[in-house]
Formats: C-alpha cells, sequence, structure tokens
C-alpha cells in the first residue's frame, strides 16, 4: 500500500468516523465535504479559461451545472458525473477533478449537479445525468464528446451511455468509468477484503444503495446491476480501478465484460491506492500519477476518433 495512502487511513482511524446509517444525510454530506476540502487544502487549483454555473432543465425540474472552459481547447467535451453514493458529494468536492479534466484533455468539461437521493431517488439522479448529456451536446456541437464519471458517478455514465445507444441518441466518443459500482448484490471477494478500513466501509456502501434504490427488488435494473447489462455497442471504454478498494473486483468484472461483448476497453489499475484517489491527486503523489494514467487513456482513444 502507498505509504501516503497508509497514513490516511491511519489518520482517519484515529478520528473514528461514524457509519454513515448513524448520521442524518446532512450530516454524511458536510462529513464529505469536509473530507475533499481538507484533500486540497493549500493547493492551487489547475488553471481553466472560464467557470460558470447556472441551471438548466431536467425531466424533474432544474438542476445545476457547472462550465470548465479550458486554456487550450480541443474541441472535446467532457460530461462528468460527480461520485458520492448517489447521495453525497456535489461539484465542488469533484472542482479539481473537472480542472484536471479540462486541462489535461483541452475539453470543456461540464459537471453536471445532479439531484441526489434520497430526496430524489432512482432514476432521478439517472434522468438529471442523461438530460445534462443532452443540454452538453446542444451547447457544445460537434466536439468529440466523453461521457464520464467517479464511484456513483460512474454508475451514472455507463446508465447515460446505455440510454443513448438503445435510442439511438449522442455518439459518445469514449466513456471514462473510475472505481464503479457494478454489483448492488455487494459479494465480491474484494468486497469483503477491503470493506473495513480501507476508507470505503462496506455498511455505508450498503447504505448508499438503500438510499438511492430503496427497493431491493429493483436493483436488478440494468442501470443499477452494471454486470448484468447488454454491453454491446457502447463506446471505446477506460475503466479504472483501485487495488485497496472494496470496489475493485467488480470494477475488473466490469472491464472483462464490456470487452467480451465487443467493447474497446483499457482497464487502468491504481496500485497501493483506495477508493476515492481522484480528490487525492493534490496531496498524494501515486494518486497524481493514476489520474495522469486514466487520462492518458482517454487521450488515446480520442486520438483515435476521426476528426469531427
Amino acid at each position: 500500500m502507498d505509504r501516503f495512502i497508509r497514513a490516511l487511513i491511519q489518520w482517519q482511524a484515529l478520528d473514528r468516523p461514524a457509519p454513515a446509517r448513524s448520521l442524518t444525510v446532512r450530516e454524511v454530506r458536510r462529513r464529505y465535504a469536509e473530507r475533499a476540502a481538507r484533500w486540497c487544502e493549500g493547493h492551487v487549483p489547475q488553471p481553466v479559461a472560464t467557470v460558470a454555473n447556472q441551471l438548466i432543465h431536467g425531466r424533474g425540474g432544474k438542476f445545476g451545472v457547472r462550465t470548465y472552459r479550458p486554456v487550450t481547447d480541443r474541441n472535446r467535451l467532457v460530461t462528468y458525473l460527480h461520485g458520492g453514493g448517489w447521495t453525497v458529494g456535489d461539484v465542488d468536492t469533484h472542482d479539481r477533478v473537472c480542472r484536471r479534466i479540462a486541462a489535461s484533455l483541452g475539453a470543456v468539461v461540464v459537471s453536471v449537479d445532479y439531484r441526489r437521493a434520497p430526496e430524489h431517488p432512482y432514476p432521478g439522479p439517472l434522468q438529471d445525468a442523461i438530460a445534462a448529456a443532452e443540454w452538453a451536446a446542444g451547447a457544445f456541437p460537434e466536439r468529440d464528446h466523453v461521457i464520464a464519471g467517479d464511484s456513483s458517478g460512474a454508475s451514472l455514465a455507463l446508465g447515460v451511455a446505455m440510454h443513448h445507444r438503445d435510442l439511438g441518441g449522442i455518439p459518445f466518443a469514449a466513456q471514462l468509468l473510475v472505481y464503479p459500482p457494478a454489483d448492488p448484490d455487494l459479494k465480491s471477494e474484494s468486497i469483503h477484503t477491503y470493506g473495513a478500513g480501507y476508507l470505503e466501509d462496506i455498511d455505508d456502501l450498503r447504505w448508499y444503495y438503500e438510499q438511492y434504490m430503496p427497493d431491493p427488488e429493483r436493483r436488478s435494473d440494468p442501470a443499477i446491476d452494471l454486470l448484468g447489462a447488454d454491453h454491446r455497442g457502447l463506446p471505446p471504454t477506460v475503466v479504472g480501478t483501485a487495488e485497496f478498494d472494496a470496489l475493485h473486483d467488480e470494477g475488473v468484472e466490469l472491464a472483462n465484460r464490456l470487452q467480451t461483448a465487443g467493447v474497446e476497453v483499457q482497464h487502468i489499475p491504481a496500485p497501493g491506492l483506495v477508493h476515492g484517489y481522484l480528490l487525492m491527486a493534490d496531496i498524494i503523489p501515486a494518486a497524481e500519477a493514476a489520474t495522469r494514467e486514466l487520462l492518458a487513456a482517454v487521450e488515446r482513444t480520442l486520438a483515435s476518433v476521426p476528426m469531427l
């Protein structure tokens, strides 16, 4: 394990964080936001040309998007969906991530402040994600469009890609799925090996699913049970996993199933790292290096896309 990650785990253990289900949703959100802020405290954010916030209309009402324009624009577009168990996280917690993507890929990045569970359970966040991708494609046309997300945001990103595949909608040039939750049954070996003491607790994962999809009978929907979905015809995909992540095996299995279905896949492992490493790139060199590798894989995919 990376020595900085080990120190981070030891520091958090001393803090003795309470289980999510013992707190209010507001308290869990505040804790997540405070942790994300601590991990980038004192570090200068990646420069971009402009940042703009606005409200757009979805199927269930208005929600926010934050648009980043890169200093060097390479005619690319990324619709980004933040992680946080469909329940926590927002465009502020993932501001640094989106700045890195914009600068690295030369892309306009539309970060989606989708409405969250439990106030807006499934399919609410997914509907907002679909609407945001459609808005982005209309606002920034004729660009190589990447649908991307981390953790629960990766689940939403794949749901968006499947929706547009099925309806003949946006022809995404690529998708980026970073440590995706792919199996709501939480039965993989890594769930039990790394489901306690590695910053992501198995009971918290169960709690997130309960907020997003309260009815267990509906968790077989392909937009939630990603391993059971039809993966044929999806865009070239970069899947990122972390070695000491409870969701590691699900990400590996998803990458394998996508490849078996004929999808071009690049699996980028992150040795020594844990779930959430994208948010740690300012303070942990290995996390910064893994983030660079992910974006380099997306760059390779986009480099092979014919010019629009």
